[in-house]
């Protein structure tokens, strides 16, 4: 080994693993979770005036949490399994166009390395070489044409079961005060608000963002949605009476 090469220094980062499936859902799921059974909590708190009827706001919670995890839980799977149906044909597309005309597509792949900055001749060199296994072939094509891996297309079942249970999570804070013995909004509002900072700050993690800016963006967002649906209800409320 030559010194040049022992001078260089080795890699010091990892990535983490952020197009496995479950990491959107699961955070969507969770922020959702949060604000939604806020906002509907709020929203009956407002209508009901909380303080003389906690029932219907723990009934309400409960119910928003249940419907909201397994609608998030459907809406997911159904979402991810039809963009993986839809990369799986294109891929298949692929596979059937390389066996069917594989020197022009050896060419494509060239041509896609002379943009990248290879001079042609080198450039037709590795699409040679890569077109010596179809399945290797295939793989290169798909990433570069779809911009998509196909060893590590998204699990419906991952991203369902991802989403379900961080949004059951998220919908549990807002309404556990309530179950354990509060009668008013506020104490549910206040840990829903940190939780909201602290999911927010969490995920600037994965993010180019600062911690405090997500944490209060989230922060506000939930507190926006909570507010506008208390005086939602309030009004309705008022109107019923």
């Amino acid at each position: 080994m030559s010194t040049e090469e022992n001078t260089v220094p080795p890699i010091g980062h990892e990535h983490p693993d952020v197009t496995g499936g479950w990491l959107r859902p699961a955070v969507f799921g969770g922020m959702d979770g949060l604000v939604s059974n806020l906002a509907l909590i709020a929203g009956v708190a407002g209508g009901t005036r909380a303080a003389t009827n906690s029932h219907a706001v723990v009934l309400a919670g409960l119910a928003g949490l249940a419907a909201g995890a397994f609608s998030m839980a459907a809406g997911e799977y159904t979402s991810v399994a039809s963009q993986s149906e839809a990369a799986e044909r294109e891929i298949a597309k692929e596979r059937r166009e390389i066996l069917r005309n594989p020197e022009g597509e050896r060419n494509e792949l060239a041509e896609v390395y002379v943009e990248r900055g290879l001079d042609e001749r080198l450039a037709l060199e590795v699409a040679t070489q890569i077109h010596l296994d179809v399945d290797n072939a295939l793989k290169v094509h798909v990433r570069e044409e779809l911009g998509v891996d196909p060893d590590g297309l998204a699990s419906p079942m991952l991203a369902a079961g991802s989403s379900f249970i961080a949004f059951a999570v998220g919908a549990l804070i807002p309404v556990l005060p309530y179950l354990l013995g509060a009668d008013s909004l506020l104490p549910g509002l206040a840990v829903t608000m940190v939780a909201l900072f602290l999911c927010g700050a969490v995920v600037t993690q994965v993010t180019n963002r600062t911690w405090w800016y997500g944490g209060l963006r989230q922060t506000l967002l939930g507190g926006a949605a909570a507010a506008l649906t208390y005086a939602v209800g309030a009004a309705v409320g008022a109107n019923l009476g």
